[in-house]
């Protein structure tokens, strides 16, 4: 199954803010509540997160969560 591109870009820019706040991703699921495999899911683009879990995760960011879905837009899957 291939990957939706419009979730990988999130999942990257989640885990760049992550990354940039120096938490490890085990911290950051602790932290927001979730399991660390959905969020490993959610960093790689394999899972469609819910709106509760990315504002969960940007308030461990301490950002607001638009800063998170900044500059993403809307992509088809790649064939």
């Amino acid at each position: 199954m291939k990957k939706n591109p419009t979730l990988v870009q999130l999942g990257q820019q989640i885990r760049k803010a992550r990354e940039k706040a120096a938490i490890s991703q085990e911290e950051f699921a602790y932290r927001a509540d979730l399991d660390r495999t959905y969020v490993g899911g959610v960093e790689r683009g394999e899972r469609n997160l819910g709106v509760l879990n990315l504002f969960k995760l940007a308030a461990v960011l301490n950002i607001p969560a638009s800063n998170l879905i900044k500059g993403i837009s809307l992509r088809k899957e790649e064939e």
